[in-house]
């Protein structure tokens, strides 16, 4: 069994004590911004202005916009990983393999459900420096479909699985079409089950 890739270690961890404050206040800064308004209105500028830092820190630690994004995030999903890797059943190991896959569906959809505005912002930016959680997601859902259903084409379902915890399309079905959370976490969990059902209706695609 492979292991779940991790997202990067925090920086503060192995930069100069000087760097790790920084970080902590531009963070801290972009977190607070955000709360007060759409993130989409939030430049690096108004950042690096309310932690008091310059733009070219906030280049360097960053990238750009997306990048700071990710890294704000990155802690809560550095904890979802852990749990996925080590925490107790269903979402850990040690559940059937649909379990497993319906707690992952549920909880991403959770997590997504605070983070969507963020994610889109990141997203419109275009960020060629940071691919998002999914990257390491998509390896976890393959291994379990494969686990749950050998002769589907594992990689392909993992990938239409993924592409509803697109943050615009959850935005426009909360906020635009009304849908609580409950019913898209229930629909995500019917589809899972669609892919698993077909494991009986032929193999995997070439």
């Amino acid at each position: 069994m492979q292991d779940l890739p991790l997202t990067e270690r925090p920086a503060e961890l192995t930069e100069r004590a000087d760097a790790a404050g920084n970080r902590r206040r531009i963070l801290a800064a972009a977190a607070g911004l955000f709360a007060q308004r759409d993130p989409e209105q939030v430049s690096m500028n108004d950042v690096a202005c309310a932690a008091g830092v310059g733009m070219g820190t906030m280049y360097r630690r960053f990238g750009d916009r997306a990048g700071l994004t990710f890294a704000l995030l990155g802690e809560r999903h550095r904890a979802f990983q852990d749990e996925l890797l080590r925490g107790a059943p269903p979402l850990g190991p040690g559940a059937p393999p649909r379990e497993r896959l319906h707690a992952f569906g549920r909880r991403s959809l959770e997590l997504l459900d605070g983070d969507a505005r963020l994610l889109a912002a990141a997203g419109a930016q275009g960020s060629s420096t940071l691919g998002g959680p999914n990257v390491s997601y998509r390896v976890h859902l393959t291994l379990l479909l494969r686990e749950a259903a050998p002769a589907i084409d594992a990689e392909y379902a993992a990938e239409t699985l993924l592409a509803a915890f697109d943050p615009r399309l959850h935005l426009h079905l909360r906020h635009e079409r009304g849908f609580s959370l409950r019913r898209i976490q229930d629909g995500w969990c019917v589809l899972c089950d669609g892919w698993l059902a077909a494991e009986g209706a032929g193999g995997a695609g070439t």
